[in-house]
């Protein structure tokens, strides 16, 4: 047993790794620059985790999505793996300490959000920290070809700079092939290296049917399909109203967006993951970490923005190898409102810099100034102050995001946090000396441990409940030592953040590059086309479709979508059917011709056969007839 597998049994209990892993982990391990494409689920978290717990020094990762970074430093420590994370919203005392630990505690892993990459105070200390590894999830961030690109990631090169002799594992469950390059162009790779697992997944079977009524078919399917579910929709609304209506039908279900508090958002996860509710409605918020293997079946009721977004999404179904589905609901109305998204998410410039300017009214920011500024927003305070359309004005941010002017951060929960300022000593005279804090001092200790050396999250229902008091008093008592200096005390905030990453500019000086807006639009239109055709398409394998998109061009057919049943009820093998719409294929590329012609020259000579793919042919409007009845190729 090398000493890779030593770490995957003794701090996971795997006895061994899942294909690909193992090669990744090595490639690492040999100081190569490495990116892996692993889809949803494919245990992308261990391929940086095990190598950087086999050297000294810690692992920096980079990942934009605070929830799931949460996620995973609880999770390493409960395996009683020092972990750490730092994301905007923080003060800067509790960076500084993190940091610090990082530089001269035990810290193994460092989780960072992309828009600290860039920080003065980073940097500074980065120098001084023995960076084993330096890892990069969801990696199709860093490149503008990307369906998800965010310029804080290009900060990723500048830190390379700082720790050269560092490898760096980028790891990504959706890129295509000119994604692919990108990233490891714009990380900078000592050469390319790319570590790829087939995106097939051969248990999952993809379904789009086209409804007039999606929730009686909805019904229709969680009725003949046993098993956990999801159900992905677009609006928060919407997750509640559907929620409700499978409810009155007598199937267990709940709704989950990101709008809800984390304490409501974990309890429904749990009842979910644990099986007291069946199926869950959601939002795209749903899913990332979440590790519930026996999900049977995954329904789309709105289409998403992109391909990429369904197949990780699809990925979701099916995680233990056993027969899953994944089902799209479809309707005419739904091109309607995806096109319209086209628009509304490409605001014109005139009011992109509407936007910005009202932004820096609203935040009362001096031209000039402002830069590293970290600020609570409100959208739908700052849309109705300045009287814009809140879809307009989100959208506008994101591209002001884009062109590096600001950040605009997902929703926090952060909850409320102490840390000690006094050490142990000075904390016995200040209770000998304030009796009334004893009693709470010692259930604080009591409750959470390393409050002297990093900053805790507490719960102050939690405090009341076990002190037999209400939550008012827990506050009153945690702000008397916070005024005392005894601790820091961090009330919790939920809250979304807009940080300046750029001095406030005037409307003369801010530019939006037309070229990138072009481009940038060009590129959405094209992912909104693909899942359309996606969506559409009814002759050709949907396996073989969602493949060829991330490159995967000789993918076999799965015999298990909807469009391949439907060429299975001609009772001919895949290989027949091949056969003879290749042959059909050539000659009619070269010329028109009449069934009969056809007939004689195709190499299987079953004139039944070649009939029913012609006929296939004909009805799934591959081929045509002419006006001298002859059929050619569409």
């Amino acid at each position: 047993m090398d000493k890779y597998q030593k770490i995957l049994t003794k701090y996971w209990g795997y006895p061994n790794f899942r294909p690909l892993q193992d090669d990744i982990i090595k490639s690492i391990g040999q100081g190569k620059d490495t990116l892996a494409l692993m889809p949803t689920g494919g245990g992308k978290s261990i391929t940086f985790q095990v190598p950087a717990l086999a050297e000294e020094g810690l692992c920096i990762v980079v990942t934009p999505l605070i929830a799931l970074m949460k996620d995973q430093v609880e999770n390493l420590k409960e395996r009683d793996i020092k972990a750490v994370a730092i994301f905007s919203g923080m003060t800067k005392n509790e960076i500084d300490i993190a940091l610090e630990n990082c530089i001269y505690g035990d810290t193994k892993f460092l989780y960072l959000s992309p828009e600290r990459l860039g920080t003065e105070l980073f940097k500074t200390r980065l120098q001084n920290m023995k960076v084993n590894l330096l890892a990069i999830d969801e990696a199709h961030c860093i490149s503008q070809w990307g369906y998800d690109f965010r310029p804080s990631y290009l900060k990723i090169s500048e830190i390379r700079t700082l720790i050269p002799e560092t490898p760096v594992l980028a790891v990504t469950a959706t890129a295509t092939p000119e994604v692919v390059e990108d990233i490891q162009e714009k990380l900078c790779f000592k050469e390319k290296n790319v570590l790829q697992k087939s995106f097939e997944r051969k248990n999952l079977i993809y379904i789009v049917r086209k409804v007039e009524d999606k929730q009686k078919y909805l019904l229709k399917i969680l009725n003949s399909i046993n098993g956990t579910g999801i159900v992905y929709v677009r609006s928060r609304k919407k997750t509640r109203d559907i929620s409700l209506f499978l409810k009155k039908n007598k199937i267990s279900a709940d709704y989950y967006h990101a709008g809800l508090s984390n304490e409501t958002r974990e309890r429904k996860q749990h009842e979910w993951k644990s099986g007291r509710n069946r199926v869950i409605v959601s939002t795209n918020a749903f899913g990332m970490g979440i590790d519930k293997s026996d999900v049977r079946i995954v329904v789309h009721l709105d289409l998403p923005d992109s391909i990429e977004a369904y197949f990780q999404e699809a990925g979701r179904a099916g995680r233990d190898g056993k027969k899953a589905y994944s089902v799209i609901l479809y309707h005419n109305l739904d091109k309607i409102k995806l096109n319209q998204r086209i628009d509304r998410s490409f605001p014109d410039i005139k009011k992109i810099t509407q936007v910005y300017n009202a932004l820096g009214n609203y935040f009362q920011i001096a031209i000039g100034s402002g830069k590293d500024l970290v600020l609570d927003f409100n959208l739908i305070d700052f849309s109705s102050t300045y009287k814009f359309n809140i879809l307009i004005a989100y959208n506008s941010l994101k591209i002001l995001e884009r062109e590096g002017y600001i950040q605009l951060t997902e929703e926090l929960d952060n909850p409320s946090k102490i840390h000690f300022l006094y050490n142990k000593n000075d904390l016995y005279k200040f209770q000998v000396a304030n009796a009334s804090y004893d009693s709470f001092i010692k259930l604080l200790l009591r409750s959470y441990t390393g409050v002297f050396n990093n900053y805790a999250a507490i719960n102050e229902k939690v405090l009341a409940k076990k002190s037999n008091t209400d939550i008012d008093t827990i506050r009153k008592y945690l702000q008397g030592l916070n005024n005392n200096k005894v601790i820091r005390y961090i009330p919790r905030k939920k809250t979304p953040l807009i940080i300046y990453t750029e001095q406030r500019l005037e409307e003369k000086a801010l530019f939006i590059s037309k070229k990138n807006y072009s481009d940038r639009k060009k590129r959405f239109t094209q992912r909104i086309e693909s899942i359309l055709n996606y969506a559409d398409s009814d002759n050709k394998c949907r396996s073989q479709l969602l493949l060829n998109y991330f490159g995967e061009k000789n993918a076999y057919r799965c015999g298990k979508c909807d469009v391949c049943q439907k060429r299975n009820e001609l009772n001919l093998s895949k290989y027949e059917f091949d056969l003879i719409l290749e042959d059909i294929k050539r000659i009619l590329k070269d010329q028109n011709a009449t069934v009969s012609f056809l007939v004689d020259n195709i190499s299987i000579k079953k004139e039944d056969k070649t009939l029913k793919v012609v006929q296939w042919l004909l009805d799934n409007d591959k081929i045509k007839y002419t006006n001298d009845n002859k059929l050619t190729w569409d």
